[in-house]
């Protein structure tokens, strides 16, 4: 298990690490308030990116990998999918560049300066679009190695222009950091691309396919549902919490969900590499069941394990992160651990949605999990201020958990 994932782990280990640089720049620089609006644009991002990209990243690698040899179906799914994803981005590109004020309104209330943001996000997407395009496409040719060192190129860049930009121009600085680096790596993504294939030779308009666009529709869906909605629910969930409690206890939770996403960075890892193709030739239930307690019995007693060592330490780990202004966000690290043990203990059963290809199974129970997370927290904030939040996340994950272990019963127990 850990042979396959090491291939990525200096990746992921260099993702984290410049992460939290980054979130101690960010820490000193702009303080809480600062981090709130950050997690905003972040979260709208997400879901722009992938509304731009149709959700096809997973296709696109499948349906490549499936063609490499089939030189006529490669050109046909590279023609379809790069015109279909730069023709939406230019779309969007100038649909938001003539509605920034309104987003602007939208994301950061009534700070008018950072209009510009949105504007310069506009000219930045066509070049988001394609750079995801190539990276799927490189990985779908089995260049691993290359997607490895697009990661790695991404996150260092990302890391100087972070380090610049907050240095000399604060919050806006900040903010404006998380849209120059994607675009930049679009240059790099590009030169890789063209040694693997002549990519101005192997566009051609004859090539365009609409069976293309219908073969990767059930991986948009599933995709779109949850990379666009969940980031959508995160960013008014933390509108309603700046509104209600103010932008620093804002800036708290968006605290707690950036030291989250670091230690569950590590699982999804070892899900996708290790398990997820475990899960897809998987052809009877006891061996599927076998998949889900080899996990259960294995990657779960660590991931407590160091939970538990973080929540002595987090006095610590706060300090060392970010400032002494941040450690009222030791009062949620309880909840926010909580209820990332019931979704690590979800994930490897909602990875049985993608290795069946479950579309319709998938769709509904996230979007019921997205509306309780959404409904939970406004009612769960009223009462117990920030900690609220935290308290509907765990929740949240607990009531998916159960929901996920009834629909997949016959193959768990």
């Amino acid at each position: 298990m850990f042979k396959i994932t090491s291939l990525n782990s200096f990746s992921v280990v260099l993702k984290i690490g410049i992460g939290l640089i980054t979130s101690k720049i960010l820490a000193i620089f702009i303080g809480p308030g600062g981090m709130a609006l950050v997690g905003n644009l972040r979260n709208f991002l997400t879901s722009l990116e992938n509304i731009s990209t149709l959700g096809f990243q997973n296709g696109i690698v499948k349906y490549v990998a499936e063609n490499e040899k089939n030189q006529v179906q490669l050109q046909k799914i590279t023609t379809t999918v790069f015109l279909s994803l730069f023709g939406v981005a230019v779309i969007l590109s100038v649909f938001l560049f003539c509605t920034a004020n309104y987003w602007n309104y939208k994301i950061f209330g009534n700070n008018t300066q950072y209009v510009m943001i949105f504007k310069v996000l506009a000219l930045a997407l066509p070049c988001y679009a394609v750079s995801i395009f190539f990276v799927a496409l490189i990985n779908g040719l089995g260049k691993f190695q290359k997607v490895i060192w697009i990661n790695i190129i991404g996150n260092t860049i990302g890391l100087l222009v972070s380090v610049f930009m907050i240095l000399q121009y604060q919050t806006i600085g900040a903010l404006l950091a998380i849209i120059i680096a994607p675009a930049l790596l679009f240059f790099f993504t590009f030169y890789l691309v063209q040694k693997e294939i002549n990519f101005s030779q192997i566009i051609n308009f004859s090539f365009f396919d609409f069976q293309v666009l219908k073969n990767l529709s059930s991986y948009s869906l599933m995709a779109l549902v949850s990379s666009v909605f969940g980031p959508i629910v995160f960013l008014a969930i933390r509108n309603q919490i700046i509104q209600s409690l103010g932008v620093e206890q804002a800036g708290y939770w968006e605290t707690i969900t950036r030291i989250s996403s670091y230690y569950l960075l590590f699982v999804s890892t070892i899900l996708t590499v290790y398990f997820l193709p475990k899960l897809a030739k998987a052809s009877t239930r006891e061996e599927t069941k076998s998949i889900f307690w080899q996990f259960y019995k294995f990657i779960l007693p660590v991931f407590i394990l160091g939970l538990i060592v973080l929540y002595v330490l987090r006095f610590f780990v706060v300090e060392l992160l970010f400032t002494k202004e941040f450690l009222p966000v030791t009062n949620l690290f309880f909840w926010q651990f909580l209820g990332d043990i019931f979704k690590v203990c979800a994930l490897i059963l909602g990875y049985q949605f993608f290795a069946k290809k479950l579309t319709s199974a998938f769709i509904i129970t996230e979007l019921f999990s997205i509306t309780l997370l959404y409904f939970a927290s406004l009612f769960c904030i009223k009462i117990f201020q920030i900690e609220g939040a935290v308290i509907a996340y765990a929740f949240q994950n607990l009531i998916y958990l159960i929901v996920l272990c009834l629909y997949f019963r016959k193959s768990l127990f």
